[in-house]
């Protein structure tokens, strides 16, 4: 077993990258060439069955143990640590029974972590994370807001890291930039130095907030309606109105880990800014 942050066996911190689940393949078939074939295979399905959550069952032939195998391995694969994990003990576990057998070493296991871009690297016992997404906070109570908005905050907010856990980047970030335009209305009828904010929608409120703003918070709003903007876009994000077929490009993991903290970045500063003209209509 390996050593590595708990909290990653009961949420998972993101999916291994599939180059990953390729390259440890190729050595589980490499390793079984050195004994029982179908019998090594069982034994490292096993184990990522484990990881997984799912029931283990022997399979019936050797051809049907490579395509559980391989089934095994895809659902493991939506916690990384816990692959991980489940291929270093299974090497392990059976060279313990086999000392005559050999298996790839720290060194080689990292080499495939690396080329892949996995984020992670073996220093045994220890799991080394190299890149972990921690999100910006997003202040739990917010004074100036109801208990209905803060429930939809809390909710919006775990269905997107829930979805990021899953490796559904375009999810999560769509429960955020909800979450955005939903706190925008919560200005909705605020005074606002020469009047109040008369706008329904996102860009016609943080558009007349622009208005209202002065230096650094008509820079941050500028900022936050050009994001808005984009991931909108079918040719941008394509998280709101659809991805065009021919010029969108689908948000990769790495990508939606970035905006959903830019987006939760954006929301701090609303519900702040809500706050501090809270206090002043008082």
């Amino acid at each position: 077993m390996l050593t590595f942050d708990n909290r990653w066996r009961f949420d998972s911190p993101g999916p291994i990258e599939g180059d990953v689940e390729a390259g440890f393949l190729d050595l589980i078939n490499r390793i079984s060439g050195q004994g029982q074939r179908k019998a090594i295979l069982e034994h490292f399905k096993a184990r990522f069955a484990a990881a997984a959550n799912v029931q283990y069952y022997p399979s019936s032939n050797e051809r049907f143990a490579v395509e559980d195998l391989t089934t095994a391995m895809g659902k493991a694969a939506t916690n990384a640590p816990l692959f991980i994990e489940a291929f270093w003990t299974a090497c392990e576990q059976l060279q313990r029974g086999n000392p005559e057998m050999v298996m790839p070493d720290a060194a080689r296991i990292n080499r495939i972590l690396a080329d892949a871009g996995a984020g992670y690297q073996l220093d045994p016992p220890s799991l080394i994370a190299t890149r972990v997404h921690i999100p910006i906070a997003v202040p739990e109570q917010a004074p100036s807001l109801d208990a209905q908005a803060q429930g939809l905050i809390e909710q919006a907010l775990q269905s997107s890291e829930r979805a990021l856990s899953e490796g559904n980047g375009r999810q999560a970030v769509q429960e955020v930039l909800w979450l955005l335009e939903t706190i925008s209305t919560a200005f909705r009828g605020a005074d606002i130095h020469d009047g109040s904010i008369q706008g329904r929608y996102f860009n016609k409120i943080i558009g007349e907030l622009r208005q209202r703003g002065r230096g650094h918070q008509d820079q941050i709003l500028q900022w936050m309606m050009i994001l808005h903007g984009y991931l909108s876009s079918p040719t941008g994000g394509g998280v709101r109105h659809g991805l065009d077929l021919r010029e969108g490009l689908a948000l990769q993991i790495d990508e939606a880990r970035l905006y959903c903290n830019l987006i939760r970045s954006y929301l701090t500063f609303l519900i702040a800014e809500h706050e501090r003209l809270s206090r002043q209509a008082v």
